[in-house]
């Protein structure tokens, strides 16, 4: 599963490192996100998070959807700020909803993944796709719209991989999925980031996503309030407290993990 083109023209080196320095982004006059400081190193870095922490709109940020204000570094050079030259530059977003297109088939949408370079190259990436997803191989005439969620999402990852980013963003790749499938496509993210596509994946699920990332960083509120050694983080007061309670269920809705943080700001 190895990805990674060296004929990118945005940062130079075969893994990218991701540093954003006081980030503010939102929409219109309401500001989600005040001034996010984080990295991506080579691997794969988790953003967690209750629901309305800013964890989309970070995504959105970097991939030129809305407007950011701070810095954005992609191996030390400055990263575009329109979308298709940030896609150019090899950071590619798999958005929250898959967002295919239900009535092509499985092939049909990752040839649109390729849709930058040229046929013969559009068809080698197209085979190490079906190398690399062997489900999707057997699937290839069938509807997109047609196939499970779980189907679903894997079919957009593979699209985004037919761009060979050296940055892939995922935004919740396991809403709404059954746990084995859950940990099907966590499982591929990791493969993805072993192979030197560098991983920025923003995720619901903390016990899992922290199980396969290399570092973490929890968003709450617009702001980063811890981060560090994914093995850490999963045993930090502030995880614990906020997503992960006493009976070991976990808290995705955001008055509940700041209902969790409560007693630790009073001790």
């Amino acid at each position: 599963m190895m990805w990674y083109r060296p004929d990118q023209s945005l940062g130079q080196g075969a893994q990218a490192h991701l540093q954003v320095r006081n980030l503010s982004a939102g929409y219109g006059p309401v500001r989600v996100l005040r001034e996010v400081t984080l990295e991506a190193r080579p691997g794969l870095t988790v953003i967690l998070g209750p629901n309305g922490a800013g964890k989309t709109t970070l995504l959105k940020a970097l991939n030129g959807l809305i407007p950011r204000q701070g810095e954005v570094l992609l191996n030390r050079e400055e990263l575009p700020e329109k979308t298709h030259e940030i896609v150019r530059g090899g950071v590619v977003l798999v958005a929250e909803g898959r967002q295919l297109f239900g009535q092509m088939t499985v092939l049909e949408n990752l040839e649109l993944g390729g849709w930058l370079v040229n046929k013969s190259e559009r068809l080698r990436r197209i085979e190490q796709v079906f190398g690399d997803f062997p489900k999707l191989k057997e699937r290839a005439n069938q509807l997109a719209g047609t196939m499970s969620g779980g189907e679903q999402q894997m079919v957009a990852v593979a699209r985004a991989m037919m761009s060979a980013p050296r940055l892939l963003m995922l935004d919740e790749p396991s809403l709404g999925l059954a746990p084995k499938m859950v940990d099907e496509l966590l499982g591929i993210a990791r493969r993805i980031a072993d192979a030197g596509t560098t991983v920025l994946m923003v995720e619901q699920n903390v016990k899992k996503a922290l199980a396969v990332a290399d570092r973490g960083y929890v968003l709450e509120r617009g702001q980063i309030v811890a981060s560090g050694d994914a093995r850490l983080l999963t045993r930090s007061s502030v995880v614990l407290e906020a997503y992960l309670g006493a009976d070991g269920t976990e808290t995705t809705d955001a008055r509940d993990a700041m209902q969790r943080r409560k007693p630790q700001s009073t001790t």
